[in-house]
């Protein structure tokens, strides 16, 4: 099953793949993930990402769409992929198509994680993250990771302002997401202000998992 997940910055996005990840095995591909290894390994496309993501823009489509096909050649997606936060955009989805076209991997669904924006500025600027082992918390955490014991931290980009300025770009850029999956009929839609465990209960049903 291929799977794209939509949602504003903070919608639970990451939970909801670790949790369908856990259950069903799928193959997790997150593009933030890949962009902030590349931001900490000072690659050439982690340095041509790191000024958009601090202010808290989008990537370009170009470097996000070759970076996808790239990681589409790898053999842990052949089974399977959820997707989460590609595509962004209109012209990321149009790539997309033409890329699952080539590979006859037809995307399943798109599924939406729908949640208040005002939720998400609360979600985000209290969450914290561990420099260790990735552990995603928030300011109830303290310093010290519950995991590991590595040290929590608040990242660049989970300060209000610039949380604020996602959610505006995520309005303007990506929202129009939402029209283009429901004129192809694959648009599935999940109230996102649940707990994450409700969330993934009604997840599985509206996917028939």
């Amino acid at each position: 099953m291929n799977i794209v997940l939509l949602g504003g910055p903070g919608a639970g996005k990451g939970t909801q793949s670790d949790k369908l990840v856990d259950a069903f095995g799928f193959c997790h591909i997150s593009t933030g993930d890949i962009l902030r290894g590349a931001v900490k390994a000072g690659t050439e496309l982690g340095k041509k990402a790191k000024g958009y993501m601090d202010a808290g823009d989008l990537v370009p489509d170009d470097l996000i769409i070759d970076m996808m096909k790239e990681r589409f050649q790898q053999p842990d997606t052949a089974e399977g992929v959820i997707l989460d936060g590609f595509p962004r955009t209109t012209v990321q989805a149009v790539a997309l198509d033409s890329l699952l076209a080539e590979l006859e991997r037809p995307l399943d669904a798109a599924l939406l994680i729908d949640v208040d924006p005002e939720v998400i500025v609360a979600r985000l600027t209290s969450r914290r993250m561990c420099r260790e082992c990735g552990y995603i918390g928030n300011v109830s955490d303290g310093d010290t990771c519950p995991k590991c014991a590595g040290e929590m931290y608040q990242r660049d980009d989970d300060n209000e302002d610039t949380v604020r300025n996602r959610l505006d770009v995520y309005a303007k850029s990506t929202a129009p997401l939402i029209d283009y999956y429901r004129g192809s009929d694959l648009l599935v839609t999940v109230n996102g202000c649940q707990e994450p465990d409700k969330v993934f209960a009604d997840i599985k049903e509206l996917l028939g998992l």
